[in-house]
Formats: C-alpha cells, sequence, structure tokens
C-alpha cells in the first residue's frame, strides 16, 4: 500500500553546450540514480539533450537529427529503469522547430509536448529558432519508425492508478498569465512537470520558487519544475540550476543553486491530498466547465508505484504549530486577532458590554481570558467587566486555583470565588447519588454546576458566557454536555490543544501582557486536568493525557482525518513514521483507536455547539466545516485498524 505517495525526481545534471552524447550519458547516469531511489517520474531540464544555449546551432540539421538519436537511445537504455523520464529535445515538425518535452516509459517514446509560449524579450529570443506549439493538437511525428503523439493536447495517465495524471509545460509557459498547467488541471492533471532553462538574476529564485508553489496551488497539484545548470554558456548570463518539487501551495523539496556536480532532489507527492481538496472545492469543479474547450488526449501507460519505506518529503509532527520559530509568532499574532476580532464582533452586535467566564487555572480558560482582555482593549470598555469566577471543586488544587486569582489580578479583571462542593453535594444527593462513587454522574455534576452558576452570573449582571473548550476536546468529546460544552460563544472553537498552549506561551511574552508572564508559564508547565475528581494531597489526580492519550498524538490525528480525510491506516502509517523515537507501533494504534471510536461517538454534542470563530483550515462548526450525522457508525473506520 503506497496511502497514495508517488516518489518524483527533478533533475540538474551535468552538461556541455552541444556535446549530444556527454549529455545523453548525464541523463542516464541521473535516471539511474533516481530510479535506484525509487523515482516513478524524474524530470530534466529544458533541451537538456543539446543544451539550452545553443543559439542559432539549433538550425544546424546535424543538431536535429542527433537529437532525435539521442532520444532513442534514451528511451532503449532506460528501458529497465522503474522510472518514467521527461527530457528535453528540439523536434522538427511540419516544417517548423519545436521546443519539446519527450515522456519516456520502459523504453517506449509516449509522447511529444512542445512549448506554446516562446519568450522573446529581454535576453530572451526563442522565436528565433521554435515556433508555439499552441495549435499543435491531433498529431503524430515519426520516430524510429514508431507514430508517437506529439502537441500540447497530451496528458499521460497511469493505467493501475488512474487517478495519476502527468501534464507537461515548459518554462515560459509557467510564467504567463494562464499557463497551460491551468487547463492541464481542470481535465485531470495531478501532476505537472516543467523542464526550464531559467537563467539566475538577483532574487529571482524566490520569485521563481513562488511561481512553482502558486501555481501548485491553483492547480491543487504536485508540481515538479527543473531548470537547467551552471555548465550552460555563460556569454551573457549564468543558469544556477534550481530544481523544486511543490504540492498544493507547499515546497516539497528544493535543490541547492550553482552545483558544479549538479543536483537531484526527490520528494513524494500525495494525490490522496490533492484528490481530497479537489473534490471538496466546488470552485475547482466549476471552473472546468468554463476551461478552454480542448480535448485533452489521454496516454495511458503502465506504471508500477513501490510503497515508500522511507520519506522524503517532511512529515510534521505538530501540524497545527510551525516549527519555524518567525513563523511560529506570526501565525500566534494572526490567530490571536481573529479570536479577539471574533468577539469584538460578537459583543458589538449584541450591545453586551460585559463578560463571564470560568477560570480554571488550566490552558483552555486562561487563553480565553486573554483574548477578552484583547477584545476589550480594542473596545476601550474596562476591563473590570470581564467577570472571572474561580469555582473550586472536589478535584481543584492549590496551584490552579492559586494561578486563577493571580492571573485575574495581574490582568485587572474582576475575579469571584465560588465554592461548588456544597452545591454539588446537594445536588448528588437530590438524584439519589451517595456523593462518594466518584463515577461520570459525579464529575459531570460538577461541570453542569459551574455551568448553571455561569449563566445565572450572565443573566443577573447582563454578560456574556465565553466558552473555553479547545477544539481537541471537541473532537473528542472530551467535555460535558450542558456543561463546559456549552457557551453563548467560543474563542477556542477551532483552537486543538497543541497551539493553545503555544498561543498562551506566545502573549505571555507580549509587552500587553508582561504583567502576567511568570503566572503564565507556570500555567503552561501545569499537567492538564478537568480536575473532577478527588486529589491525594495537593497534586493532580486526574491527568487528562493518562486517561484519553497525548494530545500531541490526537492532534496528528484529527488534522489528518479532516484537513486531508485520511483513511486510519494512512494516518497509523504517518504517525509511525512521526512518532517513532517517541511511542510504539502499539501505543499510537491504541490512541487513535480511542481517537476514531470518540470522534464517532461525540458528534451530538458537535452538532450543538455555539458558535466561534473558524482559525485555521481544521473547524468542526456543524454549520460551517463538518456536517455528519450524529448516529453514523465507526465500525468501517475501526475495522481498518484492527485488520
Amino acid at each position: 500500500m503506497n496511502h497514495g505517495f508517488i516518489r518524483v525526481a527533478a533533475a540538474v545534471p551535468k552538461m556541455k553546450v552541444g556535446d549530444i552524447d556527454y549529455n545523453v550519458a548525464q541523463i542516464l547516469e541521473f535516471a539511474k540514480k533516481a530510479s535506484d531511489k525509487g523515482s516513478s517520474i524524474t524530470v530534466f531540464p529544458e533541451l537538456s539533450i543539446t543544451g539550452y544555449t545553443m543559439g542559432d546551432l539549433f538550425h544546424q540539421q546535424l543538431v536535429i537529427e542527433k537529437s532525435k538519436e539521442a532520444l532513442n537511445r534514451i528511451a532503449k537504455s532506460s528501458r529497465n529503469l522503474k522510472s518514467l523520464i521527461l527530457v528535453g529535445l528540439p523536434i522538427a515538425f511540419e516544417g517548423k522547430l519545436f521546443n519539446s518535452a519527450a515522456i519516456i516509459s520502459k523504453g517506449k517514446i509516449l509522447g511529444l509536448v512542445p512549448k506554446t509560449h516562446i519568450p522573446n524579450y529581454k535576453e530572451f529570443y526563442e522565436e528565433r529558432w521554435f515556433a508555439s506549439g499552441y495549435d499543435l493538437y491531433d498529431k503524430e511525428v515519426e520516430i524510429s519508425a514508431h507514430m508517437v503523439p506529439i502537441g500540447t493536447d497530451l496528458l499521460f495517465r497511469i493505467k493501475n492508478s488512474p487517478e495519476i495524471v502527468l501534464g507537461v509545460e515548459i518554462c515560459e509557459d509557467l510564467w504567463v498569465p494562464i499557463p497551460p498547467s491551468s487547463f492541464q488541471t481542470v481535465r485531470g492533471a495531478t501532476i505537472i512537470a516543467n523542464l526550464s532553462a531559467s537563467n539566475d538574476l538577483i532574487a529571482k529564485a524566490d520569485y521563481r520558487k513562488n511561481l512553482v508553489a502558486q501555481q501548485s496551488a491553483r492547480g491543487i497539484c504536485g508540481y515538479i519544475y527543473t531548470s537547467c545548470g551552471v555548465h550552460e554558456s555563460t556569454t551573457d548570463v549564468v543558469f544556477g540550476g534550481h530544481a523544486i518539487i511543490a504540492e498544493n501551495g507547499s515546497i516539497l523539496a528544493e535543490s541547492k543553486r550553482f552545483q558544479l556536480d549538479g543536483e537531484l532532489v526527490l520528494s513524494e507527492i500525495d494525490i490522496q491530498h490533492l484528490i481530497s481538496d479537489r473534490e471538496r472545492t466546488s470552485s475547482f469543479n466549476g471552473s472546468v466547465d468554463k476551461a478552454e474547450k480542448k480535448n485533452f488526449r489521454f496516454i495511458d501507460f503502465d506504471l508500477n508505484i513501490p510503497p515508500p519505506q522511507i520519506l522524503n518529503r517532511y512529515i510534521d509532527s505538530t501540524p497545527f504549530v510551525p516549527s519555524n520559530p518567525t513563523e511560529k509568532d506570526k501565525r500566534a499574532e494572526e490567530i490571536f486577532s481573529i479570536q479577539a476580532i471574533g468577539l469584538v464582533k460578537r459583543l458589538n452586535q449584541s450591545g453586551i458590554k460585559r463578560i463571564v467566564l470560568g477560570l480554571s487555572g488550566g490552558l483552555d480558560s486562561t487563553l480565553a481570558l486573554l483574548v477578552a482582555v484583547k477584545a476589550f482593549k480594542l473596545l476601550n470598555l474596562p476591563l473590570k467587566n470581564i467577570y472571572a469566577y474561580t469555582m473550586p471543586g472536589f478535584g481543584t488544587t492549590k496551584r490552579t486555583k492559586s494561578n486563577a486569582v493571580k492571573l485575574a489580578e495581574a490582568l485587572g479583571t474582576t475575579l469571584e470565588e465560588i465554592d461548588i462542593t456544597k452545591g454539588a453535594y446537594g445536588h448528588l444527593k437530590e438524584i439519589g447519588h451517595d456523593g462518594k462513587n466518584q463515577d461520570l454522574t459525579f464529575q459531570n455534576v460538577q461541570a453542569r454546576y459551574r455551568t448553571l452558576i455561569l449563566m445565572d452570573k450572565a443573566n443577573f449582571i447582563g454578560g456574556l458566557v465565553l466558552g473555553t473548550g479547545d477544539l481537541s476536546e471537541i473532537a473528542l468529546g472530551w467535555c460535558t454536555f450542558n456543561g463546559d460544552q456549552i457557551s453563548h460563544y467560543n474563542v477556542n472553537a477551532s483552537i486543538p490543544k497543541t497551539l493553545v498552549k503555544h498561543l498562551v506561551n506566545w502573549v505571555s511574552e507580549q509587552k500587553d501582557f508582561k504583567e502576567a508572564h511568570k503566572i503564565l508559564t507556570d500555567i503552561i508547565d501545569t499537567p492538564i486536568s478537568p480536575e473532577l475528581i478527588k486529589n491525594k494531597g495537593n497534586e493532580i489526580s486526574q491527568k487528562t493525557e493518562e486517561l484519553i492519550g497525548p494530545y500531541e498524538l490526537h492532534d496528528f490525528f484529527l488534522y489528518h482525518f479532516i484537513r486531508w480525510n485520511s483513511s486510519p491506516a494512512k494516518i497509523l502509517f504517518l504517525a509511525n513514521k512521526v512518532f517513532a523515537k517517541k511511542y510504539k507501533p502499539d501505543i499510537i494504534k491504541k490512541w487513535l483507536i480511542v481517537f476514531v471510536t470518540r470522534f464517532f461517538q461525540n458528534q451530538w454534542k458537535r452538532s450543538v455547539m455555539p458558535d466561534g470563530p473558524k482559525v485555521g483550515s481544521v473547524a468542526l462548526s456543524p454549520r460551517g466545516d463538518w456536517r455528519m450525522p450524529s448516529d453514523a457508525e465507526a465500525k468501517l473506520w475501526l475495522k481498518e485498524l484492527r485488520d
């Protein structure tokens, strides 16, 4: 099982301008390296058989003839390689010369795709030699007594994996307002190969990389780009060699430039990710009907795609929290602003000028309070209008209670303590519970009693009850229905637990919250707990991650299950790769079964969840991102894991 991954390669071989034999040898050497490393598609630069900087030598009949012979040699010599190979060469056809890409598989030339957009400006003057292939379709050219499809209407489809369709464009084609790949992707191409010759100028590499990333995002596709290297002619320009592999807006791999020995970069494109995004992006599918009405020819071929034992692509263990410190801080600032503005709008619209929330001394309620303070500052409302209630119960520890009190005081909000133990005992007695058995009822009574107090307080003072539950808890159903599950507005509704911790840490470093830095640091270091059962001494007895599993695992599962609609088997495969040094496979599988089970069991809680702002690509609002029947069965998903 390859889980939707296909390994691809972008090659920048050594070459000599006009030395076709040498170039063929280099192409075959790099093609073998790529094949040995498991590449299923290997792309070489534009005009790689001859060199891009041949100038008027392109019109030499010897060059044209020897290029075609070289193409045949490459095809025959690569027949035992496992990889599809794309090389560039000049092809004479119908009285014109075309800058073309040849697609080769197992010794056979599958097709030739000519360049559509011919640059003729600044240092480029290709129109001197080459014609555009714009109108070249439904044609064939004879090569070594075989008729080979040629044209800009070709798409290459793997027979046994028909979702993998390759489109081809050449260099300048990418730089125009509407690249050929835009039409190719809406007609089914999931991977685009670009054979390029792009010289290097100041800052051009970054521009080029962004261009590739953006086109892969627009086309919801994989994109393999490779440009010729330093051995091209340096008469007027220098080519640094630039190989890039991108997927749906993200750069998966990139070569070093200016390498004398050439470069070969590999990564895996996740076709399942692309298909999933296309299926649910209605505007992508809608654009198919508006696309250029060109009838593409599909060239079907056989290709065995081996399952990757080791992934070259980076799989983030914390997909909700960037690993780059600068990006992490930038993301935190943006998310915190979204949360605050969401609350600002709700307060403005309702006319409410007071907020009520339960402050436990844990991460979630801390973040909610920080967001409330930010929103009130934006509205120029007095912070004393934020009413924080600490409601100690049977499992409350000195540490969490102390932190709640200190935090409210440091931020300048109103703080009130209401001990719930007497009221909770009274209610337990009313329903016939002995108050000794610390079962689920014993725990839920406390959560609901706290919510009752908050709702009644809000009613009494004209306030809004601010929810605190995070996305991870919502996904797992780790909340009490009509208890902490309900509120008037929940600013944490799409913030997973791993991100909550980072946001609180980021806020603690901001000058507007410097007075709370020490307290926030201690809150971050406090074990996660609902504190609903009695403690032995003053240490937390009920630790959430010991009961339902590590949040770093659950957030990883959640991201791949919702963002990419990945199967449990694929999620398990990825988790085993990412967390191999930290968790044993049976432990990961155990908690994934817990995740799937709880996710299905608790949709009914999500179906009535309060409003709250969406901040990222994963959210579970029943009014927006996630609509699922509350009585759906988990059997299909669990069976895949258990089998």
